[in-house]
């Protein structure tokens, strides 16, 4: 499970950066054609944040749809279905252009007192 190494990897890098001011909140893009399954994220979430200043914090992921454009016709604005995705056009032979994404969006922290 990648998801855990990547979670570690995102609570990591904001306890590092956030010193030990408390982490309310972290908002997350997580794409569907990342690869990346937001449902195990969100399980692993806790564990990894447990003990930093992480740890309570809101974990809010937004999934925008996974888009390509075709090679062959050349739409722009495809919408990748599973399992098999094409074009209206019948084609495969697509490029993915967005939802590829993991992006830590923001971070809500305590106010500094």
């Amino acid at each position: 499970m990648h998801e855990l190494a990547l979670t570690q990897g995102i609570v990591e890098m904001i306890a590092e950066r956030m010193g030990n001011r408390r982490v309310l909140a972290v908002n997350l893009t997580i794409g569907e054609a990342s690869g990346v399954l937001p449902h195990a994220v969100r399980f692993c979430f806790g564990l990894v944040a447990a003990g930093t200043v992480v740890e309570g914090a809101r974990l809010n992921i937004e999934t925008p749809p996974a888009r390509a454009r075709c090679r062959d016709c050349g739409r722009a604005d495809v919408v990748l279905e599973p399992p098999a995705p094409r074009c209206a056009c019948g084609s495969a032979d697509l490029v993915v252009t967005s939802g590829d994404e993991l992006v830590v969006r923001s971070v809500e922290v305590e106010a500094a007192a």
